[in-house]
This record gives structure tokens, sequence and C-alpha cells, in this order.
């Protein structure tokens, strides 16, 4: 007979876990595994809360198994290493993003691509080796085998660098495997919230011309004043679109939502390459002639390997690169998730677990 989640691992923890399909959090206790050898065992400070963890809690995608404690964009501090641990000590800042296991033999894993491994483990709702489920941030404590805990750089705050561990590395990795970092070239960025913001400040630091595509006018003032964008298109106004037809190297469309890509074919230059990255629920409709006539290239990106993700961390730390962060108590997380379904936050909410998560004990 399976153990429950508290008793099932030697140590206690705390976490804010889903039920059902109504997606509400609540305080849950259940239990972390002890820190094995290749182990890092760290107190979780704070937690990007990520789309995905809305499609989560709510099973949108048809894959959540209950309770579901979310988060995979976590940092905090290293409290034990295990005795074959060498990049990490006590005391060193640390995340983990959206796995927290791989088979590290196939193919995709031999060339660091450990996020495309037919075995990757989801950081929450996957089985681990041990066939426990893993739980993810929205608690008070991590413990992961080291290779896939990312060394924090000591000038990157922890509130602003934890949604780099999903949004960061989602929209980087795009933009380096399909060359769209050249300095002069032109990428467009589709949609303006946690993904799409942080497109626009990786793609500024590589040197590219950013125009930023959204259905809303209000955003233009944030996108050139504040984000730096080069340009901006509202995407309902077909005048606009109609001007810019054809001179894109690329678009990373970030939008999670039904929307068209006919228009967004049509503003790249001939061999263009539209990457999705946004995951939306349903499928899209794909117009195959204009990709056909222009030899334009449909692809699609998830997260990185862990090797690519620490380079990532690394060039935000090196060009400055933060999250636009609004930082919450744990006890405010059902509301954020209200908000985060109408798109009201600027541009990610982050929890603040170290001083709001506290047991009821």
């Amino acid at each position: 007979m399976a153990k429950s989640p508290e008793v099932e691992h030697p140590n206690k923890a705390l976490g804010w876990a889903a039920r059902d399909t109504s997606g509400i959090l609540s305080p849950f206790n259940f239990s972390r595994r002890a820190t094995g050898e290749k182990d890092v065992k760290f107190k979780v400070l704070y937690c990007g809360i990520c789309h995905s963890d809305l499609h989560m809690i709510l099973n949108e995608w048809g894959t959540t198994t209950y309770p579901l404690i979310p988060g995979h964009e976590i940092v905090g501090v290293v409290t034990e290493v295990g005795s074959k641990v060498q990049k990490f000590k006590v005391g060193d800042k640390v995340g983990v993003g959206c796995m927290v296991g791989a088979c590290l033999s196939c193919d995709s894993c031999s060339n660091h691509l450990e996020n495309y491994c037919p075995k990757m483990i989801l950081t929450y709702g996957a089985k681990y080796y041990d066939g426990t489920t893993t739980y993810g941030g929205y608690s008070d404590t991590m413990v992961s085998d080291e290779h896939f805990v990312i060394r924090i750089p000591e000038n990157l705050p922890l509130d602003s660098s934890a949604p780099l561990l999903c949004a960061g590395i989602t929209v980087y990795s795009p933009l380096r495997f399909y060359g769209l970092d050249k300095p002069g070239m032109h990428v467009g960025v589709v949609g303006l919230g946690g993904l799409g913001h942080v497109a626009v400040k990786f793609a500024k630091a590589m040197g590219v011309k950013v125009t930023v595509i959204s259905t809303s006018p209000n955003k233009k003032k944030e996108a050139m004043g504040h984000l730096g964008a080069d340009s901006f298109l509202v995407s309902k106004d077909q005048d606009q679109m109609q001007g810019a037809q054809g001179t894109m190297d690329g678009i990373i469309d970030t939008v999670s939502a039904q929307h068209p890509l006919l228009p967004l074919i049509g503003l790249l230059k001939t061999q263009g390459k539209l990457v999705m990255v946004g995951a939306p629920e349903k499928p899209l409709e794909l117009p195959v002639f204009p990709l056909i006539m222009a030899r334009k290239l449909l692809g699609g990106s998830c997260i990185g390997g862990m090797k690519e993700t620490q380079e990532m961390i690394d060039f935000a730390a090196k060009h400055n690169i933060k999250a636009d962060i609004e930082v919450i108590p744990v006890d405010y997380v059902n509301t954020a998730m209200e908000r985060l379904q109408k798109a009201d936050v600027r541009y990610r909410f982050v929890i603040d677990i170290a001083n709001t998560l506290k047991s009821n004990a």
C-alpha cells in the first residue's frame, strides 16, 4: 500500500497544493527525500508563478494528478550537500527549473538536451525514479540531483532571477538555436507577458532589433520606453501589419491562447522563422501555402538543457537581465492565479516563500 505524501520520505516539508480541478491552492504537509550522495538540498526563498502552473492546477492539459504542488522557478540557498556533490557547497545561491531528472544516456542527453529526453522528469506532477510524485517550489525546501541545479551568480537578485529558470531559458534557447541572435537581425516578439518581456531583454542584449507584436495598443510605451524595444505593432491593426510585411528574420511567439498564425507568417522575410514557445490548450490553424511560397519555417522550442540554462543565467548576470516581478505572500497565490488568467500582472508573480510560508503547527 502506498504511503501518504506526508510520510513517504524522512524529511517533513510544507507546501501549497491544488487538490482538484478547481485549482484552489491551500497548505499541504508532505515530505522530501533524504539528501542522497549526489543531491543538493536547499531552503526555498522564492518561487516564480509560471502560466503553465495555472494550466496544471486546472488540469487544462489533461495530465494533472492531484495533489499538485506547482512551481518550477525555484531559488534559494543550499543547506546540505551529498558526499559526492562536486559543484555546490552549503550557502551557495542556487535554483531549479522545469526538470529534476533525465536518463542522461540517450542522444538528447548526450548533447546536453536533457529537456528533450524521452524520460525527462518534470519538477512537479511527475513520477521520480523511486516511483514517488515530484512536488514543486511552492514549498519550503527542495532536494535535487546536482546535475539539475543551477548556480545563481552573486550579482543577480534571487527574487527577479527566479523566473529566468523557466521564462528566461524558454526564450533564450530558441534565439540561440534558430540563429536569431546575430547583431543587426530583426526579431518580432508576440505577446508582452512573462515570456515576452524577457525575450525583448535577451534579444536586445544580443544586439538584435526587436519589434513587439501585441493586441494591446496601450503596451507600446511600456515596450519601447521601459523594455527598450525598437518598434511596436498592434496585431489587430491591418495597416500596421501590412506595412511590416516581409521585414523580420524571425518571430518568437509567446502567446498561450488561440490566435491566428497567418498574419505573423506574413511578417517574415523569405526563409524567416516563426518559433512557438507559448502553449495554447487547443490546436492552432496552420496555413501551409505561405510557408511553401517563401521557404519559411514554423518551429517550436521547450526550455533548454542544463548546460544552456546555466549559460543563460550567466548571460543574464553579465547583461543585468532580470524579470519584472510582483512579489507576493504565499496566501495571495489564489488571487494571483485569478489575475494571471486575466493577464493582470507586470510581468511575473514571485512568491516570497521564506518570509510567508509558515507552518500551521
